[in-house]
Parts: structure tokens; sequence; C-alpha cells
């Protein structure tokens, strides 16, 4: 059947932004590594068509600017975009609402015999490497190593998802946060550009954060170490640069060693209800929360800051923690208590299982399935 005048100018326009981005991605210093051939969707999933979404004025009008800030090729950067996958299951899992579960079943996920035995195995496979980076950046180990296995179980799951799709779906798709978004688009394109990489190249989670330690794209301008000094700040591959990078985020965040990260906590009244509605932040001294009804259960040194941490240990029974500078530091990865604490409780048990190999976890036994023989006979 003859193509349509509508149909044959978009064929059109497809060959000439693609001849127009090899030649400013081959010429032209600071434009983006030539994009990656188009990706089938997986099956069932929808997808916009990606050259309306490349013309939509949105994206246009961040391409402009992207080109009048930065210097790309605007020409180029359209090319680019026209071969984004639109991800509207991404927007599935940002709509969903976020409910948190108990501690104690948030806990097992992380605190078991497979990430202890991981983490362990981790630790003995790069120990002068974890020793030198925690010498220079002032981290302990255990902490740089558990949380490598909170995030992506030591690289087994980093994510499927091309960053550049998963950036660009949230960026123009997601208006609740898409100026964030657009922010960590931007900060994407600038990585590519400075590592010489194809930005359809990197893979990611669905909210476009990279690498073993799961970096979104700001925090690697602002914190990823190249390590080995070869030229390149690879979170994907390269152990001494993963292990840097997430001691350099620690310490940057104020990260103390030697410092406790929690001290058990008693509550009394229910005056205490403002300091879990404060979640996060560091805004009391341990002697100002005895306002609140709050004593920590421990010898403290000095009065520090702390927040108060309740979770919910077994149903219907609640404990209450104090967190601590560090403890804070760990919620600036990931703004949960709960993962503070799984975080911070994996990495003792780490550590607990390097000193002594007796408490090792052994590797689960295989599953044999026996051989029934057959009773009856031929006929």
């Amino acid at each position: 059947m003859p193509l349509s005048l509508q149909a044959l100018n978009r064929c059109l326009g497809h060959l000439l932004v693609g001849l127009l981005s090899l030649s400013c991605f081959a010429g032209d210093p600071v434009a983006l590594p030539s994009a990656a051939p188009l990706e089938e969707a997986p099956s069932g999933q929808a997808m916009d068509d990606t050259q309306d979404f490349a013309s939509r004025p949105d994206v246009q009008a961040f391409i402009t600017d992207m080109a009048r800030q930065y210097g790309f090729n605007s020409q180029a950067l359209t090319g680019l975009f026209a071969q984004v996958q639109f991800k509207p299951n991404i927007l599935n899992i940002f709509d969903r609402p976020s409910t948190s579960r108990p501690y104690y079943q948030f806990r097992p996920d992380f605190i078991n015999s497979t990430r202890i035995r991981l983490g362990v195995e981790f630790w003995r496979n790069n120990a002068a490497l974890l020793k030198s980076v925690s010498e220079k950046y002032g981290v302990e180990p255990e902490y740089l190593v558990s949380i490598l296995g909170v995030e992506t179980l030591w690289g087994r799951n980093t994510g499927s998802f091309r960053v550049m799709d998963a950036l660009a779906t949230t960026a123009f798709g997601y208006p609740r946060r898409a100026d964030f978004f657009r922010t960590e688009l931007r900060e994407f394109l600038l990585l590519a550009r400075e590592e010489g990489t194809d930005p359809f190249a990197f893979r990611g989670s669905y909210a476009g954060a990279m690498g073993m330690p799961q970096f979104m794209p700001s925090s690697f301008h602002k914190f990823a170490q190249d390590w080995d000094g070869d030229g390149h700040r690879d979170i994907h591959g390269n152990v001494g640069d993963i292990l840097a990078s997430v001691a350099n985020y620690f310490k940057a965040h104020g990260w103390v060693q030697g410092q406790a990260l929690t001290v058990p906590a008693q509550v009394e009244g229910d005056a205490y209800g403002p300091l879990v509605e404060d979640k996060f932040n560091l805004h009391y001294k341990v002697s100002e929360l005895a306002a609140y009804g709050v004593q920590p259960m421990g010898t403290l040194g000095g009065d520090p800051l702390a927040v108060l941490v309740p979770l919910e240990s077994a149903p219907g029974s609640m404990r209450y923690w104090l967190g601590l500078g560090n403890f804070y530091v760990i919620t600036r990865y990931n703004r949960s208590t709960l993962y503070a604490m799984a975080t911070h409780e994996l990495a003792q048990a780490i550590k607990a299982a390097w000193l002594d190999p007796s408490l090792v976890p052994p590797l689960p036994k295989p599953i044999t399935r026996k051989h029934v023989k057959s009773t009856s006979k031929a006929k």
C-alpha cells in the first residue's frame, strides 16, 4: 500500500534527524556519543510514538535549554530523544500508593543468611581495597559492604531499564516530580558526555538510579570517584570506584568514624508525637528529648543530636531507638528509617561473620528429589 504524504514526511524526518545526529556527534566535541538503535518494547508494553515524543513542545524546550546552557547540538539531541521508548509502566510504579511495611516484615528481606554470606564473600574478595578506601575516607568497611548489599545484592540486581528511557519518561510524563527528574535527565546527559559513553548503554532502576551503589545522575556528579585514576568513574564494574564513591558520599554527608549509629530509647507518655512526624531531621539534642518523654537506655558521649526511631519489631510490639549522626547519614542515601536500620544491622552481622568465620551461614543444601519406582506392570 503506498505511503501517505504524512507517513512519507515522517520517514524523511527520521532519516534527516539520523544523518544530522551522526554528523553532529562525529564533529562536535561537546555533543553526546551516537545513540544506540531503538530496542523493541517488551511484549504487551505500551509505547508512545517516539517521533511525537521528540517533537513535544516541553521536550523541545528542554533541548533548547541544553543547547544554550551546556553547548549541546539541538538537532543531535532531537535525534537522541526520537529514540526514547516512553515507559508507562514506570509511571504506574510511581502512582501506586506508598505503604510502609512494619519493620518485622521489612527486616527479613535484608538481614538473612544469603546476604550475610555474600557480604562476607564480597569482603574477602576485596579486603585490601576495602581497607584502603576505609582509611582514606574514614568510613568503616562493614557499612560500605552493607549498603551495596542492600541496594543491589553486590551488583546482582542493578536494574534493567535504559536510564535514558526511565528519566525521559518521568521528566516529561510525571508532572508531580517533573522538575526533579528533568534535573536528573540534564545531569545524566552531561554524565554520558563526560564519560564518552552512549546514553542508551546505561541500565538502571525504574527511577534512573545506576550501578552497584544505585546513584542518581546528580549524586554521580557530586560524589562519584575515580579511585584507580583511569579517567573514568565506573560505578558499574570497577570495585575501587564503587567503594570510593559510596565512602565519599558518606563523608560528604557528615559520617564520623567510630561514632555509634543507634542507642535504645525509653518513651513515656504521648508527647513524643512531633518527634515521629519530624522523621529524619536532626533538630534536637538528646538532652532536649527528655521534654518529650524520651530517654536513652545507654551511655552516650556528650550530648549529640538524635532522631527518634520507632520500629514495630513484632506485631503490636513497638521498640524505640535514637538514631545518631551516622544513622542520619544513611537516611541521606535513602530517606527511610527502616532502610537505615536494616543497613546498620546487616553491617553488624557481616562484620561479626567476617571476624568469626564460624558465624558465616552455610550454603543452602540443594533440593533433591527422591526417585519413586513405579509399581505398575506393563500390560
